[in-house]
């Protein structure tokens, strides 16, 4: 169950509590001052790839994310954003550095376009995905070369007017679930089943109880999915600005 708890100032989210994962939304595209609160927060390393995008909106969006990441961690520990030491698992997951424990705080976080989302969850992996819907991705072939045949016999048994939200449905919750485990795509897409169809709850197929899936609808023209570590949690859903965030009422799946 979501509930809504209003608007807070963004140094003083809702408590992140050890049953539940906290899910958020956020634009990407800030106002000069935050985008300058979020650049003196970085890291050298941080600092270095953002100096190596080309294009000045590819740069802003990195630093925004980057920074917004910082700022959420921040209220939830407690400690300044700047502070932050941040590792890497063998095959590229990010994680806090000098945190750990029974109620650490585990995270994720996606991009597409200039839409990030943010998982939160208190000693249980997290991962997420967002993809802009693009019709034009949903191709046919794609499918042959990346789903398994039980999804790809599933795609095509569907109507031609379900297929392309079939496929991201398909695609984001395929990622969030091995960002979730730390493999990335060191883990065969095929070699795991999700649920596809729409209208039809998220989850695995191959009898996993050991983790679960749930569809993510509340930013229009969005397909997500957060994949997370048991299934005894409270999702929560959220809209994050830079100047206030706000969970929300709403349904996940």
């Amino acid at each position: 169950m979501v509930s809504t708890l209003g608007k807070c100032a963004a140094w003083s989210p809702p408590a992140l509590r050890v049953n539940e994962v906290q899910v958020w939304s956020a634009g990407l595209d800030p106002e000069p001052a935050d985008f300058d609160r979020f650049e003196e927060t970085l890291a050298p390393d941080e600092r270095a790839r953002a100096a190596r995008f080309y294009f000045p909106e590819d740069r802003r969006r990195f630093v925004t994310r980057r920074g917004l990441l910082r700022e959420m961690l921040g209220c939830y520990l407690g400690r300044e954003p700047h502070e932050l030491r941040f590792a890497t698992g063998p095959y590229g997951k990010p994680s806090l550095l000098y945190d750990s424990g029974p109620h650490e705080v585990h995270f994720n976080l996606a991009r597409s376009n200039n839409v990030a989302f943010y998982a939160f969850a208190r000693g249980r992996s997290v991962g997420i995905d967002v993809e802009r819907v693009n019709p034009d991705l949903a191709k046919q072939r794609v499918a042959e070369l990346f789903f398994s045949r039980r999804e790809f016999s599933a795609l095509r048994a569907l109507p031609e007017s379900f297929q392309v939200e079939a496929f991201f449905n398909y695609w984001t919750r395929k990622e969030a679930y091995v960002k979730a485990r730390g493999v990335g795509f060191f883990m065969s897409l095929d070699s795991f089943d999700v649920s596809l169809t729409p209208g039809e709850k998220a989850e695995l197929l191959d009898g996993d109880e050991r983790w679960s899936l749930h569809a993510l609808t509340f930013v229009p023209g969005y397909a997500a999915a957060v994949a997370v570590q048991g299934t005894d949690c409270n999702l929560r859903l959220g809209t994050w600005r830079h100047d206030w965030a706000e969970l929300h009422s709403g349904s996940p799946d």
